[in-house]
């Protein structure tokens, strides 16, 4: 089951949003600011994660920070969720590796477009990861080092 992390310190929204993400069968994980979201995403690896900007203790910034800093999160995808719509706030997720942006108000259909975008681009990576594996097998199982193209003439 694809699990789905939401970190949003405005309780009602967190909530509508969770509601929303198990009726679409998701498995979804929530915090309420950004230090409970790095642990929940240390502790959960969700597949996806949507997350607030502007939250006490820890902001979306920083929660994307720690994300992109550790291994096993890296490539995890963030969607942003902002009141901000001005084009310096927009670059500085871009810049950190915010994969998209939503601005409040929006709408159920844009939530649930943008999280099946970035599953599919996930899918699609992985399953290019997983080619480029068995070819790279594949072709070292042939390979003799000590064999040359003068050797088969």
């Amino acid at each position: 089951m694809i699990k789905i992390l939401v970190i949003e310190d405005d309780t009602d929204l967190r909530r509508n949003i969770v509601d929303l993400l198990e009726l679409e069968d998701y498995e979804v994980y929530s915090a309420v600011d950004g230090e409970d979201g790095v642990r929940c995403a240390k502790e959960y690896k969700p597949s996806i994660v949507v997350c607030d900007i502007m939250m006490p203790k820890l902001d979306g910034y920083g929660v994307l920070k720690q994300l992109r800093n550790d291994p096993e999160s890296l490539l995890i995808p963030m969607i942003f969720l902002t009141a901000k719509t001005d084009r310096q706030s927009m670059r500085i997720g871009m810049e950190l590796g915010a994969e998209d942006y939503l601005t409040k108000p929006f709408t159920q259909h844009e939530l649930l477009t943008a999280i099946q975008t970035q599953l599919s681009k996930r899918n699609a990576l992985a399953q290019l990861l997983r080619e480029t594996s068995r070819h790279s097998h594949h072709s070292d199982a042939h390979y003799d080092p000590h064999q040359t193209d003068a050797s088969n003439t």
